[in-house]
């Protein structure tokens, strides 16, 4: 175990070679020396938008849960309502969206709840998750690739989906925790 407190990078890159690129993401394949100081092959995903999750909240402290089926998990998920935002875009605008086009909401306050790094061994990704309140309610815009369940539960009720296993997705995990701690 290595005692020294250094957060300096002990990774030294040899070669770096871009395998794979999407609209969403590039795959890396580097050449490396690792913390040992010996070779090694290290793969990690570079995410080309931010991860973008809200977490509405209305005066009786409802939140709505968006239920759809995960293609990379081959499961049905139920989670606050989340999306990408473009690197270059305010997140804020993204999440505003985003709430918008899953739910049919539009807030008029916005916090922002916490940034979290998803899987930060095998990728770059961060999301930033933000709290919506004073609610309004529109009709909602999903994308073409999305066919969604919107339902209005308390967040004591999310809670104890978590508790339960029934939200696996860790935004919504990490967000449904930590607003219940700020409500105590």
């Amino acid at each position: 175990m290595n005692t020294d407190n250094s957060t300096a990078n002990p990774w030294v890159t040899k070669t770096s070679e871009l395998v794979y690129e999407s609209a969403w993401i590039k795959v890396h394949k580097n050449d490396v020396i690792n913390p040992a100081g010996n070779p090694a092959l290290y793969s990690y995903v570079e995410f080309k938008n931010l991860a973008i999750g809200i977490l509405p909240l209305d005066e009786q402290n409802n939140t709505w849960l968006v239920g759809q089926f995960r293609y990379p998990t081959n499961s049905y998920s139920w989670e606050i309502i989340e999306g990408g935002g473009p690197m270059h875009l305010d997140p804020l605008e993204s999440a505003r969206r985003e709430l918008k086009e899953e739910a049919g909401i539009v807030a008029k306050e916005y916090k922002e709840l916490m940034r979290l790094h998803l899987s930060n061994s095998a990728t770059d990704e961060l999301a930033i998750v933000y709290v919506a309140r004073d609610l309004e309610f529109e009709e909602a815009e999903p994308e073409e690739s999305e066919i969604l369940q919107v339902k209005k539960v308390h967040i004591s009720e999310a809670y104890q989906m978590c508790l339960r296993g029934e939200i696996t997705d860790a935004i919504s995990v990490a967000a449904i925790y930590r607003i219940m701690l700020e409500l105590k």
